[in-house]
């Protein structure tokens, strides 16, 4: 005989009234700029054809990013808002990767960002029947990897060298060196890399 369970139910502690959310606090910059970036990123980054990647990077630096050198952008890249976006030397931005920067991101030398990961800034006090929304930086070290289909949230610092496994979710701090995985992520072995 199989096992039903029911949900177990609160007692109402309030509703949440979307028609009073209210993000006007939040300015990423002029009206005009947002605009001729949205456009621009759909035409150069967020598509998939072969542009050349000198031209992605000049694009971004043109539109305040700062980028370093040897950088590797693949096809259909979504970055928010790139003056809030700053990647060091040699790092790699594989295809579907969605850098939603609301906070400032910063992306350390070596670090690798695989097939559709996810850089979320944003997020919702659900606390509040406002809903209002919170932001927080983003901080990958020097050659942390962001395995596929994974999402670092808000506020989420990776250390040197961690690794965020494929289709995991970091909600806290990764360690140097530390691989994680899972849903929340959680450490599962140390990374050990032969010289």
């Amino acid at each position: 005989m199989e096992k039903t369970f029911e949900p177990v139910s609160a007692s109402p502690s309030g509703t949440t009234d979307l028609s009073r959310f209210d993000n006007s606090w939040y300015n990423p910059g002029p009206r005009l700029k947002v605009i001729g970036w949205f456009i621009v990123n759909s035409l150069v980054l967020n598509n998939h054809l072969p542009i050349p990647v000198a031209l992605k990077r000049w694009v971004l630096r043109l539109f305040g990013a700062r980028i370093g050198v040897g950088v590797m952008i693949k096809p259909a890249v979504n970055i928010k808002y790139p003056w809030l976006l700053t990647v060091g030397d040699h790092v790699w931005i594989g295809e579907y990767v969605w850098i939603d920067n609301l906070s400032p991101v910063s992306i350390g030398n070596h670090a690798c960002l695989s097939q559709g990961a996810l850089l979320l800034t944003g997020n919702h006090d659900y606390r509040l029947p406002t809903f209002d929304l919170t932001t927080k930086p983003i901080r990958l070290e020097d050659g942390v990897w962001i395995g596929a289909k994974s999402v670092v949230c808000p506020g989420v610092a990776c250390r040197s060298h961690s690794v965020l496994a494929v289709g995991s979710v970091a909600t806290r701090d990764l360690e140097a060196y530390g691989i994680y995985q899972g849903n929340p992520a959680v450490w599962v072995r140390k990374r050990i890399i032969s010289t």
